[in-house]
Parts: C-alpha cells; structure tokens; sequence
C-alpha cells in the first residue's frame, strides 16, 4: 500500500516558515498529498540565509557568511548541489540553492510571502482531532484571518531574539556603543576602531577576523576558549566529508569517547597550539559546539586579533579591565556574540511551551511534551555538528509521516516502550556528561545516531554497508568510505528517490569539481582519501592488539 493511500483523507498542514526547514517540510507535505500552506513573514525564502542589511527582528547571516558544513552534507536528499559550486559556498550561493529547490519542486505556489502568523492555537475539540486554528496577518494588506488546520511544523529557527549577558559592573558608564551580533552586517562603520568581540563561537570568530583587517585593533574575549577546526582537511577534503563516514563512526561507537577526542586535539594542536594562542579551553574537542575558522590563528599571529579573558568590569568611559587583570584602553565598540534564546511567542501567545536557560521539554527535539497529539511538530530545534538542514528534513519527515498515520512514535504512557520522557532525560543526561555546562548546550545532536533513530520511525534507515557486498561491491565501498550524505536516506522508505545511488556514487565528482570543474574525481581516484583511512583502520587494529596482549600477559602474569 502507497503511503497516499493510508491517509483516510486529505489533511491540512501548515507550514509556518519558508527557511531552510520550512521548504524542506513544504516538499515532503506535497509529497504525502496533503492540503498544504506554507505562511512567511518576510519578503522571500530562505530565512536565515537570504541577507538582510537592514536591521530587523528576522535572523540573517552577515554579508560575508560562509557555509561551515561542505554543500554535499548541506544539501537535501533528493537535490544535489551543482557539480560546479563551491564545496563552501557563500551565503548568496546557498540562498540560490534555496530557491532553485522550490522552483524545481513548485513550492512557491503553496508559499505565502508577507503573512506572518500571529498565534497557534489548540481547537476546541483538539482533545479528539488533534487540530489547531492558525491566526494569519497579510502584512500587505493588513488583514487578519484564522484558518483550521490537522497538523503544524513550526520552521521559523532559533536564532531571532539575541541573548544579552547580565551587566558587566560600569557597563552602564561605558561611552562606546554595544551591540548584538544579530545586528552585525558587515565591516562598514568599524574602520580604525578598537573593537571587542565577546564571544568565541562561530559569529563571534568570524565577526573578529572580518574586522581584524580593516579594524585598528580588534579583541577576541573569551569565556572558555574552543578547539577551533579547519573547513578543509587533509589534501584539502572538506572535513565533514572525510570524518561523516561509516568508517569513522564505527571508531567513535566502539572506541571510548576520549581516544577520538584525544586525537582530534592532537591533530588540531598540529596546526597551531591552542594553549600558546590563548584558546585551550579546559573541555575535549567534543565538549562544545564546534568553533570553525579558518583565519583566526592567522590574524592571532599578525597581531590583529588579541585573545582576552573574560570582561571583569568596565572601568571608564572607554576603558575594559579582563580577569587576568589587564586593560584595554579606547575602546570604541562591542560586539556581543553571545548567541540567542529559544523561544515560542506564536504558541498560544508563548505559553504553550515553556522555555528555562533554552532548555525545552520536547521528544525527540521535535514533539512538545506538552501536547496530547502529535501534530505540532517543531522543525530545526537543533544544534548539530554539521549542517541544519538534512536533519530538519528528517524531522519534517517525521512528523508528517504520523500525521499520515503511516508510522507510530514511542507512546507517551505504554511502560512496554521505551517512554518519552525517560528518552528526553536520557539525551540531557548525555548533553550534561558531555559538553560543558552552557545555555548553548541544550539541543546538541550528533549527525549519524539522531538520523538513523529518526529514520527508524518511518523505515527509512539505509542498509548496512556490507549488505550490499554480494551484489554491489561499489556501493558497499560507498556506503563504508565515502561521506554519508542526506541522499543514503531516500534509498528506501517513504518517497525513496530512484536518482539516489547515481547521486552517492557522484559526491567525489562533485565535491573535485567544486574546486576544479576541469576534474573527475571518485573514490578511487582520491586515493588519498582511501588510503587514509585503511591506514587508520590498520593502526588502530594493531594498537587493539598490542593493548590487548599486555593486557593478557598482565593478568597472566597476576595469576
């Protein structure tokens, strides 16, 4: 039985958000044949990633934002980058992927631009039908309206309200403006300034290296310090495409966590000493959101970018005095890359989910705990060390599966499941023993273990590598040693998409031709890549066995 066909009737879903999460969900309610809307507030797709350089209460990149994670992991599962972009592309390549998505797919024609939901609500009857009445404003015309729906996926992110510290002591006498990295565009009005950027995450690092070249001094604080990574890895791979692999992920399931995190550090010392740099933070380089940068130790060698501790007080109208007792003298301007807070205002005016220190009550970063259905689905509640967007896919995935009452979600109340809340427990319980304790903390998910649980809900895991070895030798290569793209969940499931092994068998082409349009590439043509690993493989083998041989003559030895 088709998956169109379990659904009794045709349902209405509304999508509210038009960004990297909306438009993936508006593919898949399409694809499922429901009755589907999709309302966004601002002018065009693309949320986040179609810039803004006016100021505004919508989340935008800076005008010089760059990808972190290769566009082959970025990507959908069934719409593949173009062979000659950019492996890291800009933010206005990424915004154009955005739109050629929806026009290859139609969405625009369900997308509605400049109407902004006001408030999600619970029927009256929400107790038996799961339903909710949407409040929409045509911000155009100024007309308000409310609409019935079966099910929502809110796609609207979580990075539009800017967190502010609490007060420095004489913040309030400093004479130089402060400001959020939400407001941050680009470079211009910061020429010749001193500038202190708080904050050493992705924003705060690239904000510092931007202004660092045309800024007359630019300070780098930190509070804890990070392990700062390379987009590009060994002969200049994007790294996610050498370390997403089966291969790798086997080392980090069965290995302790702290032989991977040892050897990340050393290779990541290898580049540049975190300690000497002032950037050794006291956690592994797994126990925070990765900080990637290519430039900063660059500009810490020149000189143009010093790293500080954290601010103590203010102690002048210009002057910042730091932990360690330094000062800093003129100060012009302060960034505040100090990240944003998780909220739900459009939910019964921000009641329904109650949000602490961004810790939310959800199953799965997806199903409020709240809610007695499983209709309202909250798309791209994570944080994950990779890119956003596949995951959201999945999520979206997810929930419009139950809404088809296709697939079934551990019960909230059945004690034969696994219950809802113990999983939720459990995944702060990891987030805690993990990462440093942070508000930043909160949504953590690793790529591999939260695809693949999501991907069990629907019937869509992808086979075990070496299921293909009698028949498809090539493809069980692939599946082991190759990057584990988005598309290796469209081989089979709901939707699966004929184009996917073609598309996995064409990632190295791709990704060479990014660099090079001229190139072919393959897995066996990056030997390298290959090579690598096996070498890896190999070490690691014989070091088990030499541990395990001391390990036995010892215990032999104490007998």
């Amino acid at each position: 039985m088709s998956v169109m066909n379990t659904i009794e009737r045709r349902k209405r879903v509304c999508i509210v958000g038009a960004g990297a999460a909306g438009l993936p969900a508006v593919r898949h309610a399409l694809l499922y044949g429901f009755e589907t809307i999709c309302y966004e507030g601002g002018a065009g797709i693309g949320g986040l990633w179609r810039y803004k350089p006016e100021e505004t209460d919508e989340s935008s990149v800076m005008k010089s934002t760059v990808i972190n994670s290769s566009k082959e992991m970025s990507a959908y599962s069934d719409f593949p980058p173009k062979p000659e972009e950019a492996n890291f592309m800009h933010n206005s390549h990424m915004h154009q992927y955005f739109v050629d998505y929806a026009n290859k797919f139609m969405l625009n024609e369900v997308i509605k631009l400049h109407h902004k939901v006001q408030n999600v609500v619970r029927t009256d009857d929400y107790s038996t039908t799961g339903r909710w009445n949407v409040t929409v404003t045509d911000t155009k015309s100024g007309k308000t309206w409310t609409e019935m729906f079966d099910g929502v996926l809110l796609c609207t992110g979580h990075h539009s309200l800017p967190y502010f510290p609490q007060s420095w002591p004489g913040q309030n006498e400093f004479k130089g403006k402060i400001t959020h990295s939400h407001s941050y565009k680009d470079h211009k009005g910061y020429e010749d300034k001193v500038v202190a950027v708080v904050g050493i995450g992705n924003s705060g690092g690239d904000i510092a290296t931007e202004l660092s070249k045309i800024a007359k001094q630019v300070y780098l604080i930190r509070r804890t310090g990070a392990w700062v990574f390379n987009r590009i890895y060994e002969f200049g791979r994007p790294i996610d495409c050498s370390f997403n692999t089966r291969f790798f992920n086997f080392f980090r399931q069965n290995f302790p966590l702290w032989v991977a995190d040892t050897f990340v550090k050393w290779q990541l010392n290898r580049r540049f000493d975190h300690e000497l740099y002032r950037l050794k933070p006291n956690h592994g380089a797994f126990g925070a959101h990765l900080t990637i940068n290519d430039e900063l130790p660059n500009r810490i060698a020149a000189g143009t970018v010093r790293v500080k501790p954290q601010i103590a007080q203010f102690t002048g109208p210009r002057e910042i005095e730091f932990e360690d007792g330094s000062k800093v003298d003129e100060v012009d301007e302060v960034v505040l890359a100090t990240g944003y807070s998780i909220d739900f205002p459009i939910l019964e005016k921000g009641e329904l989910i109650k949000v602490e220190d961004n810790v939310v009550d959800t199953f799965q970063f997806i199903f409020p705990m709240a809610c007695e259905h499983d209709s309202l689905g909250i798309i791209g509640l994570i944080q994950p060390f990779g890119s956003v967007a596949p995951i959201a896919e999945m999520q979206a995935r997810v929930v419009l599966d139950v809404l088809a009452g296709r697939s079934k979600l551990p019960s909230k109340v059945d004690t034969t499941q696994v219950k809802r809340l113990e999983h939720m427990e459990k995944q702060r319980k990891d987030m805690e023993e993990r990462y440093w304790k942070s508000r930043r903390h909160t949504i953590q998910v690793d790529y591999f273990p939260y695809m693949d649980e999501l991907a069990s809900y629907i019937g869509c895991v992808p086979p075990y590598w070496f299921s293909y070895l009698p028949f498809d030798p090539v493809m069980a290569i692939h599946s082991f040693f190759g990057p584990f793209a988005p598309y290796y969940y469209r081989l089979g499931g709901p939707h699966a998409w004929p184009e996917a092994r073609k598309t996995i068998l064409s990632i190295e082409d791709r990704i060479a031709k990014g660099v090079n349009p001229t190139k072919s590439g393959t897995l066996f043509t990056y030997k390298h890549v290959l090579c690598n690993e096996i070498l890896v493989g190999v070490l690691s083998f014989i070091a088990g066995i030499a541990i395990f041989s001391v390990l036995l003559a010892f215990f032999h030895y104490m007998l």
